[in-house]
């Protein structure tokens, strides 16, 4: 595994890992034990169980898709801790079992990272889907979660701020 030189990196290997189906490529950017919650909220917690998730994922569920950085901050916590967010494009998601054709979707990273030996490694990962136009999920009876908005005024939906 080569040095990763500078927090912002992170996003950009995890990216190019991905568009490479390399689950240990993905692995290699973390600790031994750390923390990776996707999407759904599964909550990995080894980098052996983060490489598993990947590995299965890349193969099955995204085995023809691609990631695209659209932007990456950083905030320093100290001279070695940073977190940094990423707003993320994926495109080509395998269809569902049931047939669905999955469209491009965007999402926020952050990675907790820490610098050891001259190089970065993240400790903690959550990817967040954006829901535009969206402010928080409800649950319906039947258990199927529904992104909403509760303003009622057209001209002040939800918006991304910073976009």
């Amino acid at each position: 595994m080569k040095a990763v030189k500078t927090p912002e990196q992170i996003p950009a290997l995890f990216a190019e890992a991905w568009n490479d189906y390399d689950a240990q490529g993905i692995a290699d950017l973390f600790a031994e034990d750390a923390d990776f919650v996707n999407v759904t909220g599964l909550w990995w917690q080894q980098k052996k169980d983060i490489f598993k998730a990947h590995d299965y994922g890349l193969t099955v569920i995204f085995k023809n898709s691609i990631l695209k950085i659209i932007k990456t901050k950083v905030r320093y916590l100290s001279n070695d801790v940073a977190i940094v967010h990423a707003k993320i494009k994926l495109i080509d998601q395998s269809p569902s079992s049931d047939g669905v054709i999955p469209q491009p979707r965007t999402t926020v990273f952050t990675f907790v990272v820490k610098k050891e030996n001259n190089s970065w490694l993240c400790y903690a990962a959550q990817n967040t889907d954006i829901q535009p136009g969206k402010e928080t999920f409800i649950r319906k009876e039947n258990g199927e979660y529904e992104a909403v908005n509760y303003r009622s005024d057209s001209a002040s939906k939800a918006k991304e701020p910073n976009q």
